[in-house]
């Protein structure tokens, strides 16, 4: 199974990246959960509007399915917490699950995991990613 990791290095950048991703890898009808911490209390009651929540030791967990209001939430937000992070989204993390593919979304979008991408995925992900060096981002696939 072919399978895409990223990290992201330089905490200048900006979104477009994360959303050009966000626009190819994840889609209407995708299994989806979102994990905020417990006291994001403001990102877990919006992450409910697309899913029902349950709580483990740290976590909330908001599982659902991706819908054009989470798609567009997602690409139209700008995070103004930068101070840890240079959050590409409020969401702790994101997973979307299309047949096969996983696109996870970790630490608040500043590293991305893929798995079960096929060529095509590798070409599109190759063509945006292709603006950045290695001083900005940490990326392997592993085919």
């Amino acid at each position: 199974m072919k399978e895409i990791s990223l990290q992201m290095i330089d905490r200048t950048i900006s979104s477009f990246w994360w959303k050009e991703l966000i626009k190819y890898f994840v889609r209407t009808g995708d299994r989806l959960e979102i994990r905020c911490w417990k006291e994001e209390t403001d990102e877990i009651q919006q992450a409910s509007v697309y899913g029902d929540p349950a709580e483990d030791h740290y976590e909330v967990s908001v599982k659902g399915i991706v819908c054009e209001k989470l798609l567009s939430e997602l690409l139209s937000e700008n995070p103004a917490d930068k101070s840890i992070y240079n959050k590409m989204t409020k969401y702790f993390t994101i997973n979307a699950d299309h047949e096969q593919r996983r696109f996870c979304s970790v630490h608040y979008g500043t590293e991305i995991y893929i798995t079960g991408v096929s060529e095509d995925d590798i070409a599109f992900f190759r063509n945006v990613m292709k603006a950045y060096t290695e001083e900005e981002f940490s990326i392997h696939i592993d085919q």
